[in-house]
């Protein structure tokens, strides 16, 4: 993951690679979080969440995260 300004905007790479990416940008002063898809140097789409919807998608993730550690665990008790 890269950061551009500390705490206000971050890029993460796809897996698949070919320039695709996520960023991450927050706006304080629109009150908005900003999620952008890149191809290359090119934004291909946005969706602009309110603060409310953004702490909603982090708890997504944040769930998904430690389902996904738990599965793993499970399937591999040697590793963790």
């Amino acid at each position: 993951m890269e950061r551009s300004a500390p705490g206000r905007s971050a890029v993460v790479a796809d897996a698949r690679g070919e320039g695709r990416a996520l960023r991450v940008t927050w706006h304080p002063e629109a009150g908005v979080v900003v999620l952008s898809v890149w191809r290359d140097n090119v934004c291909v789409a946005t969706t602009r969440l309110a603060p409310d919807e953004a702490a909603d998608l982090v708890e997504v993730l944040a769930s998904g995260l430690a389902d996904g550690y738990d599965g793993v665990r499970q399937a591999h008790p040697e590793a963790g």
